[in-house]
């Protein structure tokens, strides 16, 4: 990765974000972040939309001038020329990265994160309330998917940290925000751990 600066318009508090930064962090890039919470429609206004006319957070803005949207393809942009993307002559643990990128989106983000949303960050919905449950019950099976795999792997995708587990960290190390128990996934903390052991950092809480 090549040492120009970059601009991240992003919420401290979004997971989405939260990875961003974290790749950043790991591969020493340098970076300005331009704090853009969406509670406050930071991302509504006519000048954010035309940079993302998708109105999220986040947003990479390139050292040339080019904007790049959606955390999993900066994650892919930015993990080039580091340790946390396998070498181009490894299409399988390429494939296996974006594997588990692809379940953190389809698989875990659309319980966990959005369950931490609406009842933490938004508080627009309650613990009792039946698409709060429903989600918390796909959301357990998700982490117990996780679980399983970490029985036997260190990390996900290949034997060493790569942008997949820094996808699936964002929301898990704050899924208890969410109302989801990570002490019934063991190997899940333990893998928590290990990646706060190489430097990872956590979100500020709510």
């Amino acid at each position: 990765m090549n040492n120009e600066k970059y601009t991240v318009y992003g919420m401290a508090l979004s997971g989405n974000c939260h990875k961003v930064k974290t790749i950043l962090d790991l591969s020493k890039a340098s970076y300005s972040w331009i704090d853009t919470d969406t509670r406050v429609q930071a991302t509504r206004t006519p000048e954010y939309r035309a940079k993302n006319p998708n109105g999220e957070v986040p947003l990479l803005e390139l050292p040339d001038g080019r904007f790049l949207p959606e955390s999993n393809a900066i994650l892919f942009y930015l993990s080039q020329d580091t340790p946390y993307w396998p070498a181009n002559d490894d299409a399988y643990a390429q494939a296996q990265v974006m594997r588990w990128m692809f379940f953190e989106q389809y698989s875990h983000e659309p319980y966990i994160a959005v369950n931490r949303a609406r009842l933490a960050i938004f508080k627009t919905e309650r613990p009792d309330d039946a698409a709060v449950r429903s989600r918390h019950e796909k959301g357990r099976k998700t982490l117990g998917v996780m679980n399983e795999h970490l029985r036997d792997n260190d990390f996900f995708a290949t034997k060493n940290i790569s942008i997949a587990d820094i996808a699936l960290f964002a929301y898990t190390h704050v899924a208890h925000e969410g109302g989801f128990d990570l002490n019934e996934f063991s190997e899940v903390q333990a893998w928590l751990e290990r990646l706060l052991d190489h430097g990872f950092s956590k979100m500020p809480p709510i």
